[in-house]
């Protein structure tokens, strides 16, 4: 198929590089324009910018797309379907009514669970037993379109955002390659949109990076949670003794006093409610480590309250 994609990160590329190795015809790859980034704010394209004009791929980077000729150029490049994951651009029904079967999204949910931003960071925050991939019809709502096909995945207590994202990014991959088989008719049988429940929707508001920072007063689970869930980025964190310390896993334990106290030599932490054990933390300039071999050369005793 004659196809575009829309796309800005990781997630985005790891479904580009698969319909460009199914042999679908890229007439344009769209995606979010550079941004300044690093200590020096150089200006960074995202990794679907640099991987398709490697590969000599036309590549657009409007800022939006309230300019009409915006959406003629679009429109102009005659595609059957556009391929929309993890842009970031709001498209407006010029755009998403141009291809001739529209713009088909990857979601990185259940949809209409965690529609927004952060899905994956949400889905483990909130406990939730499992997640999957939506590949939806677009619309132009908030992730509200018709749903084309789903995948199920769990949430165990081991599972992080960084492995949750690659595991959905390939498993929305496989869908959408199988949804576009199914148009353009090398797949048998019929694919049916179906509407979204009028029930169940909840909202995935971005993660901002002031919620990185442990709030201690929060039960022990929900901060376990957390800590997943913000790895690797933006990272959970506390100060202690003028330094930011990064929790890359910890585990719930038997413990109670002022949240934020340190209960013990082996970094149980007290919370709101219960307390936690931070088994592998990251100082500031330094490789990550286990939380005993941290204490070796930083100390961190028994009744130290952390903020």
């Amino acid at each position: 198929m004659r196809l575009i994609f829309m796309g800005t990160p990781e997630f985005a590329l790891v479904a580009l590089k698969a319909l460009a190795a199914a042999g679908h015809d890229l007439a344009g790859v769209y995606t979010r324009p550079p941004r300044r980034a690093g200590r020096g704010k150089a200006l960074r394209p995202s990794p679907v910018q640099v991987w398709a004009e490697g590969r000599g791929l036309p590549v657009h980077t409007p800022a939006s797309f309230s300019k009409p000729e915006t959406a003629a150029e679009f429109a102009s490049l005659e595609a059957d379907a556009a391929i929309v994951a993890a842009y970031g651009l709001i498209l407006p029904q010029a755009v998403l009514d141009a291809p001739v079967h529209g713009c088909l999204n990857i979601h990185a949910s259940l949809l209409p669970r965690w529609r927004g931003a952060a899905p994956i960071q949400r889905a483990i925050q909130a406990a939730d037993a499992e997640t999957g991939i939506t590949i939806m019809q677009m619309d132009a709502g908030l992730d509200t379109g018709p749903i084309l096909m789903q995948r199920r995945v769990p949430i165990t207590d081991g599972t992080t955002a960084g492995g949750l994202h690659d595991e959905l990014a390939a498993l929305g991959t496989e869908a959408m390659v199988e949804v576009l088989a199914w148009l353009d008719g090398t797949a048998a049988g019929d694919l049916a949109p179906r509407l979204q429940p009028g029930s169940g929707a909840t909202y995935a508001h971005k993660v901002d990076k002031s919620e990185a920072r442990i709030d201690w007063s929060q039960p022990a689970a929900h901060i376990e949670r957390t800590v997943r869930a913000f790895d690797p980025a933006p990272g959970a964190f506390f100060d202690a003794g003028g330094q930011r310390i990064r929790v890359l896993c910890a585990e719930l334990a038997e413990g109670a006093g002022a949240p934020g106290t340190v209960l013990d030599g082996n970094m149980t932490v007290a919370c709101g409610e219960g307390a936690l054990r931070l088994l592998r933390v990251q100082r500031q300039g330094k490789d990550p480590m286990a939380a005993a071999d941290l204490l070796r050369g930083f100390a961190i005793p028994a009744g130290t309250i952390l903020s």
